[in-house]
């Protein structure tokens, strides 16, 4: 992309990105179709879960649009929204890792990574007290820690799955259960990084995430816009960091585990 690029976007007229017109409304269900349709045909056996996790978007979105601008004019009020943001990405990670009542845990990964970050931004003043500020930001860095979390967690169980012999070998040979488990599930749980490490090596080079283009969109220079983007990378590769190192304690530890009956004792 030239350094030209983005001004036919500014100036592309009322600021938007992509014009709002039923052409788009179409357009984006014929993807969603298209979506459903290779997946399905490819056998990849989330057919169904594509076409669920569409028209959900579009029912979620509206509700977001409709609320959003009487949400964010009080603060009690954006803080129970970003409460009910952490809620639904506990309970999504959660699910992904383990279908036993162990997902609950998947509050302290994302947790241990999203609050010490938007609390320094908060005691350093570089983040508003205003939900039109705290809202987005939370919702970034929730989301950083529920894709975290929930790919650690599932990488992490299926290792200890598929290499059960491998614990036991090591449990045998005197390692406690949680550096066992550890030994062999730490490797592939720490892949769940990748996203974020190559998102961020490739930033500029390869895309212009959103944040990004939308501060240039509002009017901010490419400075501001590139120090925010910026900020919004590194706070995401603290937050999975953090999410990643925490799953693999629980998981060490027995407290999530692949079974739908946790007992917190086997290696999984």
């Amino acid at each position: 992309m030239t350094p030209s690029a983005p001004v036919p976007l500014a100036a592309s007229g009322a600021g938007q990105l992509l014009p709002v017109t039923p052409v788009l409304g179409v357009v984006t269900a014929v993807l969603l179709l298209a979506a459903v349709a290779v997946a399905g045909r490819g056998l990849l056996g989330h057919g169904r879960a594509v076409a669920r996790a569409g028209l959900r978007a579009v029912v979620q979105l509206a509700a977001v649009a409709a609320v959003i601008s009487w949400v964010v004019a009080s603060l009690w009020w954006s803080a129970l929204f970003v409460l009910l943001m952490f809620t639904v990405a506990v309970r999504t990670a959660g699910r992904r890792m383990t279908p036993g009542p162990g997902w609950v845990w998947a509050a302290a990964p994302i947790g241990a990574g999203v609050l010490p970050v938007l609390a320094l931004l908060l005691a350093v003043g570089l983040l508003p007290l205003k939900g039109l500020s705290v809202i987005p930001v939370a919702g970034i860095l929730i989301g950083g820690g529920l894709t975290a979390t929930s790919l650690a967690g599932r990488r992490a169980l299926d290792e200890l799955r598929q290499r059960r012999g491998e614990v036991e070998a090591a449990l045998a040979l005197g390692f406690e259960e949680r550096d066992a488990r550890l030994e062999i599930c730490r490797t592939a749980a720490a892949t769940s990084l990748v996203p974020a490490l190559d998102q961020t090596r490739t930033v500029g080079l390869v895309t212009l995430p959103g944040a990004f283009v939308g501060m240039l969109l509002g009017g901010a220079s490419p400075v501001q816009a590139g120090a925010v983007q910026l900020f919004v990378l590194i706070g995401l590769l603290a937050v999975e960091s953090v999410a990643v190192v925490v799953v693999l304690e629980l998981v060490g530890r027995g407290l999530v585990t692949a079974d739908a009956g946790q007992g917190g004792h086997g290696v999984g």
